[in-house]
């Protein structure tokens, strides 16, 4: 058990430096694991829509948040085939994208829906969005390619922070340097990007159309280093939070995901940002439950008793954690008296649902921002877009969205 449990709830981050207490913001965080679900223990049964389903055991530690969070059945990408995405918990979770996005290239990805949240949501916070991978075990924990969850307009990969002791340090160490060193620092960079981009001008009337392509992203790479630069400037004599924990000791497993749940709350709790995504570590986090059968062999369960109930107790340790940070947002109050829950929309959920199926994605949506009719089991039409329901997220959070990857409507009927 991670030691930041203790931490009580905190409220001294809802007021504004001027003291006003400030209203309530929406937060969107995404939680994703790989390797899937055991489906005979995780989905409700599809013949008991509503509210009156039974709750399968590998969700039974979630049953006292049973009318706060529902379960969506019949989302999948059908654009993540087999050969790139069987055994992708994550790569294309967000964006839906694969093949069909450039056709004749071996991989190729689109923006996911975090960073178009992180467009509208991150403008008046420190950070657009926070990224955070559970120890960088790409392979181990039935990932796929990427860098973390997130991927930018051009379908490039996102970095993150790897562990609990980066992301702390990310949301609280300012460091010994003055505001004018860093200042001084930007201004460095913000020259070397000028030279850059008056170099590009002059080579790009030499070049030839595939050429121009490569060029197009070097300038959009360009673009971007200067809206960093330019947000950095901005809040360069903001002071960062200080921290209300020592910085966490943790190594992996279990005891590094309810570690990085806290620390998602007091990035929350002090408007660092407004969008978070969590690629969640698998395999340390069986090692630290003592269950011996590895994170691709219990995607492969079926057939097997041992593989899966080494599936089943997994499913269980997952749930116990996800219901213990629905608590910890359920007691962090806002400056209104409200909770952080009230205004957070929370998804948790995998884009491979076991073994190589990529239907039926598992997915779980709670919070007060989600809009979502609560306390559910939404099954829809089979083989529906996931992507709609992050279109109709999207909308929801108020980001005005017409089209997300190859999403063909909002899902109006699983709304308030």
């Amino acid at each position: 058990m991670a030691g930041l449990l203790a931490l009580p709830a905190l409220n001294l981050f809802a007021e504004s430096p001027a003291g006003v207490a400030t209203a309530p913001r929406k937060r969107l965080v995404f939680l994703n694991f790989g390797w899937g679900v055991t489906e005979e223990g995780w989905y409700p049964a599809i013949d008991q829509p509503g509210p009156n389903y039974k709750l399968p055991a590998g969700l039974e530690p979630l049953k006292r948040h049973r009318q706060d969070f529902s379960i969506i059945q019949g989302l999948w990408h059908k654009y993540c085939l087999f050969n790139d995405a069987g055994h992708s918990g994550s790569t294309f979770w967000l964006t839906g994208a694969n093949r069909f996005a450039q056709p004749g290239v071996g991989f190729a990805n689109t923006i996911s829906a975090d960073q178009v949240a992180a467009q509208e949501l991150g403008k008046h916070t420190r950070f657009d969005s926070i990224q955070i991978n559970g120890g960088g075990n790409v392979n181990g924990d039935g990932h796929g390619p990427g860098l973390s969850l997130a991927w930018d307009s051009k379908g490039k990969p996102i970095g993150g922070q790897n562990d609990p002791v980066q992301l702390y340090r990310h949301l609280f160490a300012g460091g010994n340097v003055s505001a004018e060193q860093v200042q001084h620092r930007l201004s460095e960079k913000r020259s070397v990007l000028d030279t850059m981009m008056v170099n590009a001008k002059q080579l790009e009337k030499k070049l030839g159309r595939t050429d121009m392509d490569k060029l197009d992203e070097y300038f959009e790479s360009i673009r971007k280093l200067e809206n960093r630069i330019a947000k950095e400037e901005t809040w360069l004599h903001v002071p960062r939070p200080k921290a209300p924990i020592a910085e966490p000791l943790v190594k992996g497993g279990r005891e590094l995901i309810e570690a990085t749940y806290d620390l998602m709350i007091l990035a929350m709790q002090t408007d660092s940002s407004r969008v978070l995504s969590f690629r969640q570590p698998v395999q340390s986090l069986l090692n630290s439950e003592e269950i011996t059968v590895g994170g691709h062999d219990i995607s492969h369960y079926h057939g097997n008793a041992e593989k899966k109930t080494a599936s089943l107790k997994r499913d269980l340790v997952q749930s116990e954690m996800l219901a213990g940070f629905i608590d910890r947002l359920k007691e962090t109050k806002e400056a209104d008296g409200s909770s952080l829950f009230d205004h957070t929309c929370l998804v948790y959920g995998s884009n491979l649902r076991t073994g190589h199926s990529l239907d039926n994605c598992p997915t779980l949506v709670a919070g007060g921002a989600s809009g979502i009719k609560p306390g559910r089991n939404h099954v829809i039409e089979k083989d529906t877009p996931l992507n709609n329901l992050w279109l109709t997220l999207l909308n929801q959070l108020d980001i005005p969205t017409q089209q997300h990857g190859d999403s063909t409507g909002v899902l109006e009927q699983i709304m308030t």
